[in-house]
């Protein structure tokens, strides 16, 4: 969802950026790493001493709940997911539910049937969890799906899963260097739901 469908960097940044300096971190080290990751896991990660790690998530959850400004959705992000047959994709994030959908409201996307929150697993990316139930969910094998990711914890996240992966690099100053296919935006890409496979989507030469 976040840096695939829409672009939610400066809203986020903005409220971790008032948290991490609370306790004392260096923005430049700190906020590239918390992106992609559920804000528990981020926070956990620092061991910082005296913190309630549920409690400061949530605190930030709020936050960022509160902060929808400049939120909006990729170039043809919108276009590419109503092509889509609305039982065959699902949204597979970090973030928890309540945030997810404000993001995916506020930047005026179709809010999906199928979605898998932060709350829905008990280790969040890189562990491929999420994706397998997001596939699960869908009726289909991690295998036999296609993963959007921007950052190097859901990329491994879908490659774990085993699913095929396309890295979406359109919100970010430095592209992430993988050996799967890129795009910066959807609006060359096509749905054909008519042929033997059911589904494929293509780039437009």
């Amino acid at each position: 969802m976040d840096g695939t469908l829409l672009n939610s960097i400066a809203a986020a940044e903005r409220v971790w950026s008032r948290w991490a300096l609370r306790h004392g971190l260096d923005l430049e080290t700190f906020l590239p790493s918390m992106h992609g990751k559920r804000g528990v896991d981020t926070i956990a990660a620092l061991n910082l001493p005296g913190v309630d790690v549920t409690a400061e998530a949530l605190e930030v959850e709020r936050g960022e709940i509160e902060d929808l400004e400049g939120i909006v959705p990729l170039p043809g992000a919108i276009a590419f997911l109503n092509a889509l047959p609305a039982d065959r994709w699902a949204i597979v994030t970090s973030a928890p539910a309540a945030l997810a959908r404000a993001r995916i409201g506020a930047a005026g996307l179709p809010q999906p049937q199928t979605i898998v929150t932060a709350e829905d697993v008990k280790i969040g990316k890189p562990d491929p969890a999420g994706y397998r139930l997001g596939a699960e969910k869908l009726g289909f094998d991690a295998t036999r799906c296609l993963v959007f990711e921007d950052v190097l914890a859901g990329v491994k996240a879908g490659e774990a899963a085993g699913a095929d992966v396309v890295v979406v690099t359109g919100t970010h100053q430095h592209p992430l260097e993988t050996e799967y296919p890129s795009i910066a935006g959807y609006e060359d890409l096509t749905v054909d739901v008519s042929g033997e496979l059911g589904l494929r989507i293509r780039r437009i030469a």
